[in-house]
């Protein structure tokens, strides 16, 4: 037989090469490794920044709701409404002087 014609087996050869290189399977595996953790990295990294803009969608809705709150208490709290309000629905008014008693403590 002719070395061309001779059947070589490249499993075997690989297999066998590989043995007498040990460091090039653990440095494949740790390149494997860091592969892997570079990508779940950036999925939980993509996962976070979806999260803090839903975060802060909902801190600006919440300070919409505060600032209208906010107006809404200044308007019910006005002194003019107040008065009108007690007047209307009371039937309140200011005393005049004539209505008014001293009580003076001796």
């Amino acid at each position: 037989m002719s070395p061309s014609n001779q059947k070589i087996n490249l499993a075997g050869l690989i297999f066998m090469e590989l043995l007498h290189h040990p460091w090039r399977i653990l440095l494949f595996v740790l390149m494997i490794l860091s592969a892997v953790a570079v990508i779940l990295s950036t999925h939980h990294n993509r996962q976070m920044a979806i999260v803090h803009e839903s975060l802060m969608q909902e801190r600006d809705q919440l300070d919409v709701e505060w600032r209208h709150l906010i107006l809404e208490q200044s308007v019910l709290t006005e002194h003019n409404r107040i008065e009108t309000t007690v007047r209307k629905k009371l039937d309140m008014h200011r005393p005049v002087a004539s209505d008014e008693i001293v009580v003076r403590l001796k």
